[in-house]
């Protein structure tokens, strides 16, 4: 499949800078950990979407390639799904898992979702695991994108809960943060994993865009299953502690013990494992 050209990265330039930079090789990096690790939330979320044979689904914020992948297996060889992303890195990965399918049935996009032209009325379900969080304008976002859903078509994603719920990323942080700096609270609405914490910010943001019976769901799991050493590696790399940590490298050695001996509380025969929490939200086009 040829390169996609790049796309005007205004209006989410610091989300096409950060997922092009650090992240996006991160998430390269530790893909096979990553996906492991969250697919039990994406799955949930896909079976309340419950694609079908021959539907064509869009999944924003594709990454690696993963969800769509198991989404084009569900529409089968009548059905067609456009994965898109922001991270060249992450869709270098996708373009490669994607070599089995047939042209037309699995594609990846260079796009923004929040300004991409994706096509009127030419999706059955649009699709997203942890990436419609990230928009500037999370209206302007979900409109352009029920712009591509057919009449009565279908939206379905899954988001994080507040901080303080899941487990996997907060244990982690409160064992570092005695060695850290003070850091200053995030602004809860800001693009990032938590910006869709509060439910009835995400019902809001839907209803606005002119999205009806929304329904946002608790759903919890237990998550993660590599062993201890694998998953410090990855805790240090991602969510609040690794973007701490990238603000101090420095303090790596000392605060990755103190993350060790709290992660090791956690591991059992199946690895590490920790709760888990997000919010399943569907919605249609009316």
């Amino acid at each position: 499949m040829s390169k996609q050209p790049t796309p005007d990265p205004a209006p989410n330039a610091a989300q096409f800078e950060y997922w092009n930079a650090a992240a996006g090789k991160t998430w390269t990096e530790f893909q096979e950990q990553l996906d492991r690790q969250i697919d039990p939330l994406g799955l949930e979320a896909m079976r309340l979407l419950a694609p079908i044979d021959g539907e064509r689904i869009l999944d924003v914020g594709c990454g690696c390639g993963q969800s769509s992948i198991e989404l084009a297996d569900r529409v089968g060889t009548a059905g067609a799904v456009l994965g898109v992303d922001v991270s060249a890195p992450m869709l270098e990965v996708a373009h490669r898992r994607s070599a089995p399918y047939s042209a037309g049935r699995l594609e990846f996009r260079l796009a923004d979702a929040q300004i991409a032209d994706l096509g009127a009325f030419a999706f059955d379900a649009v699709f997203s695991r942890f990436g419609v969080m990230f928009f500037a304008d999370p209206v302007a976002a979900f409109a352009n994108l029920r712009g591509c859903l057919k009449r009565g078509g279908r939206i379905g994603f899954v988001c994080w809960r507040p901080l303080q719920d899941n487990a996997w990323m907060q244990i982690p942080l409160q064992a570092a943060l005695p060695l850290l700096p003070p850091m200053t609270p995030p602004d809860p609405t800001a693009p990032g994993p938590f910006a869709f914490a509060d439910p009835n910010r995400v019902r809001a943001i839907l209803e606005a865009a002119g999205y009806r019976s929304v329904s946002v769901l608790a759903f919890d799991a237990a998550i993660g299953g590599s062993d201890l050493e694998q998953t410090l590696q990855l805790t240090l790399r991602v969510g609040p502690l690794g973007a701490a940590l990238r603000e101090h490298p420095e303090r790596r050695a000392e605060i990755g013990g103190a993350v060790r001996n709290a992660l090791a509380l956690h591991l059992s025969a199946r690895g590490v494992q920790m709760p888990a929490a997000v919010w399943i939200v569907l919605a249609r086009n009316p």
